[in-house]
């Protein structure tokens, strides 16, 4: 799935998932800097969703006020 048709939810769920494993006996050195950009990746995409969804609300709510 990508990142696009992922809600919110969904994708802080992933980076939750992301950051418990720099904490777990998974952890390697050889692959923590493939994850660290997987979850920086995925920390802008919520960035712009959050950004988008802010942007829609004030939007909706200048429309009440304007009523």
């Amino acid at each position: 799935m990508s990142q696009k048709t992922k809600s919110v939810s969904e994708k802080m769920a992933e980076l939750g998932e992301l950051v418990a494993w720099f904490e777990s006996d998974e952890f390697t050195i050889e692959n923590a800097m493939e994850k660290f950009k997987q979850a920086e990746e995925l920390a802008a995409s919520i960035e712009n969703d959050l950004k988008n969804i802010k942007n829609d609300i004030n939007i909706i709510k200048k429309r009440f006020d304007e009523e």
